[in-house]
């Protein structure tokens, strides 16, 4: 379990009353640099700022915490139009998706529409240990679902999943890309269990057949088949 990961050194601004409490401070901004996040299953994900001002960490807060710029957006995002899903899972990777990081990005809100943005990183859930039971759904192919962390068009920043954003690349993208009519991914794929061409327990051989194959390749070794279909073309370097 390791609840917490590091994130790319992001300066941001905190909007003061989250820093207290949201007994006062409303109006005002605290400039800090993004340090890491925390993933706590049923709940947002949590940030932890640097705040150079004040020489100090600042532990907890929501994604609706932060601005691009010390002042409040015209369209201000409540924080379920930030972050659509709750954490699924104590494991939880920071990662970038350097293909997509320099796309056009287009995220849909909930109650607003499109809105553009800009593609920074991606907060994804895992069951990080075996040893305790899988009670989330961060593994489940039909609930998993990544965070894709967007610094949006009017100053704040959301985590929002794959099949609410699109990216468009000058290059390789249409100019007017297919509507997704996808269905949502529901099979654990594998390719061990339930096969039908025998087991590999009976040979310790580097180049290996199959029982099916042996069996139809009976006066030939594995190596001498092997050798053989490399040098008629069969296999490619």
């Amino acid at each position: 379990m390791n609840l917490i990961c590091n994130l790319p050194a992001k300066k941001v601004y905190v909007r003061k009353e989250y820093l207290r409490d949201h007994q006062d401070g409303h109006g005002e901004f605290v400039e800090g640099v993004w340090v890491s996040a925390k993933s706590i299953p049923g709940r947002a994900f949590y940030f932890e700022t640097y705040l150079p001002e004040y020489g100090a960490l600042y532990d907890k807060l929501p994604i609706s915490a932060f601005l691009r710029k010390p002042k409040s957006p015209n369209l201000d995002l409540s924080l379920e139009n930030l972050q659509f899903w709750n954490c699924m899972d104590y494991g939880v990777v920071c990662i970038n998706k350097g293909f997509i990081s320099s796309m056009d990005c287009e995220v849909y809100t909930r109650d607003h529409g499109f809105m553009k943005g800009q593609y920074l990183f991606t907060l994804d859930n895992y069951h990080a240990n075996i040893d305790v039971i899988d009670n989330n759904v961060s593994e489940t192919p039909q609930e998993h679902k990544s965070h894709n962390c967007i610094a949006l068009e009017n100053g704040q920043f959301g985590l929002y999943p794959n099949n609410r954003m699109r990216l468009y690349d000058l290059s390789i993208t249409p100019e007017v890309p297919y509507v997704p009519d996808f269905k949502v991914s529901t099979i654990e794929y594998q390719v061990e269990n339930g096969t039908s061409w025998g087991r590999l327990g009976d040979t310790d051989e580097y180049f290996w057949q199959t029982p099916t194959e042996r069996d139809s390749n009976p006066s030939k070794s594995s190596k001498q088949t092997f050798l053989a279909e490399q040098t008629n073309g069969t296999i490619s370097s």
